[in-house]
């Protein structure tokens, strides 16, 4: 008997070993000379820390959003929860934004129509050659000027492609109809945007990826020019 239940305890150990090695861990963040999100200025320099979870394809991610240059800058805190197989990506987002209805910018009031978080659902694929994804606003701080819900949505196509030792992402990105979170009266182009990535070589083991990307927003009419680094272990 006891054997056997040395052998069980270290069947158990081993499986949750196992278990462990699988689980992957993400600590970054990004500097970013501005955010510009979908095509949409959000703020001047920014700090964007990220930290996540994954397992089989499952993980939870937290990022956050907080202006450097500019104190007024909303902050923001984001809380996804994705499943990944293959090509095919599902999610759903939490956005929490420090200014918005409450305006004591409480994290945890929930109540529809004085909350602060936009919650969202995602779904997209991967081709290899290019990736596709759909987003709707499905609950939250989202409605139309006459008080009804919104269901703002965002699409974007990204395709990747290496010229020399530089790794670039082409993206166009649509609001497919009317949408006071995004400033559109009907289909628009909202987000055209060319990126470019390079790692900076600092030790034999670490470099530092460094990035410029050119924006243009044909519905508001406005371009931008970024240029940030990523810091991770």
């Amino acid at each position: 008997m006891k054997k056997i239940i040395i052998i069980a305890l270290g069947l158990v150990l081993s499986s949750t070993t196992i278990a462990q090695e699988n689980i992957e861990t993400t600590i970054s963040g990004d500097v970013v000379s501005n955010y510009i999100w979908r095509g949409q200025d959000l703020g001047n320099v920014s700090l964007q820390p990220m930290l996540g979870i994954g397992f089989k394809g499952m993980s939870l991610t937290a990022w956050s959003s907080v202006g450097l240059s500019n104190s007024t800058d909303t902050k923001e805190f984001d809380l996804t929860l994705a499943y990944q197989t293959s090509g095919l990506n599902i999610g759903v987002t939490d956005y929490w934004f420090s200014a918005g209805l409450d305006p004591d910018a409480r994290y945890f009031k929930y109540d529809a129509h004085g909350t602060n978080h936009v919650f969202e659902a995602n779904i997209g694929y991967d081709f290899g050659v290019a990736s596709l994804q759909w987003f709707t606003n499905f609950s939250g701080n989202d409605y139309k000027t006459d008080g009804k819900r919104a269901y703002s949505s965002y699409m974007e196509v990204v395709v990747p492609f290496k010229l020399s030792t530089t790794e670039w992402t082409a993206t166009v990105g649509a609001v497919p109809f009317t949408s006071v979170q995004y400033g559109t009266n009907g289909f628009a182009i909202t987000n055209l945007a060319l990126k470019a990535t390079k790692d900076i070589k600092v030790t034999d083991s670490f470099s530092i990826p460094i990035f410029g990307q050119v924006i243009a927003n044909p519905c508001s009419q406005k371009a931008y020019l970024v240029l940030g680094f990523t810091l991770h272990p």
